[in-house]
């Protein structure tokens, strides 16, 4: 088997040429999970695949992240081989604010008869899931209020921070099998993201020469950043991830 990233946006709120923070899981060159749903992600993700995602993760319910899901929920509510097929993963303790963001509407649709949430399978997940056969784990990011924003683990592959300040307690233990770190990072932090200096001084240089750094401000941040010794994300960038051993998870439990 063969993994990859595909890094559909890798800009902060703001860096709309960047695109918004969104990447794609992808297995033998097929999107197997992506992650967010921002409005530039999403049409970056319609550009480089031609078709919306099957399968999704939800790291936290900030607009440049679930942004796309109005389109999305057209996109597949009005496609019957979708409807209602269309896998959301969402820590539950994001529900209630998913909903609040993306849901609640009086009417999904003008005439009536539709509920917002038709379009899709919600599957509220706690510490771990299982998606196509594969265990995933998520963890807790510090990203404004507590419980409001997660990040993701494939085992021996990939972890995805979301949105956050450092957290090296967490990736102590959600990164310690050689997996790439995709991290949020600009060149400045402020309450709610990390910058440079602080991963500087919260990681071991271990975990930085791990770290894939994307969520910067703009294209002139990201090359003082790499100017520094960094790998950066780019836009449409594909990379290369360790096969998983959590793909024989199900085989040696059962």
């Amino acid at each position: 088997m063969n993994w990859a990233l595909r890094l559909n946006g890798v800009g902060n709120s703001s860096a709309v040429e960047l695109g918004s923070a969104m990447a794609t899981i992808e297995r033998d060159g097929a999107p197997w999970l992506t992650i967010d749903c921002g409005g530039e992600g999403l049409t970056a993700y319609l550009a480089q695949y031609g078709r919306m995602p099957d399968a999704l993760f939800v790291t936290h319910t900030h607009l440049d992240h679930v942004g796309g899901f109005e389109r999305l929920f057209v996109g597949s509510y009005f496609d019957e081989a979708r409807r209602g097929k269309v896998r959301l993963y969402v820590p539950a303790k994001l529900i209630p604010l998913l909903h609040q963001r993306v849901g609640d509407y009086p009417n999904a649709l003008a005439e009536g008869g539709a509920n917002f949430w038709d379009a899709f399978q919600v599957i509220p997940v706690g510490d771990a899931f299982w998606h196509d056969g594969v265990r995933l784990e998520v963890f807790p990011a510090r990203h404004h209020w507590p419980d409001t924003a997660f990040g993701l683990r494939l085992h021996g592959s990939l972890v995805w921070t979301g949105d956050t300040r450092p957290i090296p307690e967490v990736l102590a233990r959600f990164a310690d099998a050689g997996e790439l770190v995709a991290h949020d990072c600009a060149l400045h932090g402020n309450p709610s993201h990390s910058g440079i200096d602080d991963l500087e001084r919260e990681y071991p240089r271990e975990l930085l020469d791990r770290c894939l750094l994307y969520h910067y401000a703009s294209a002139a941040e990201g090359e003082a950043l790499a100017a520094r010794g960094y790998r950066v994300g780019q836009r449409g960038e594909l990379v290369e991830l360790a096969d998983t051993s959590a793909a024989q998870v199900r085989s040696t439990e059962t």
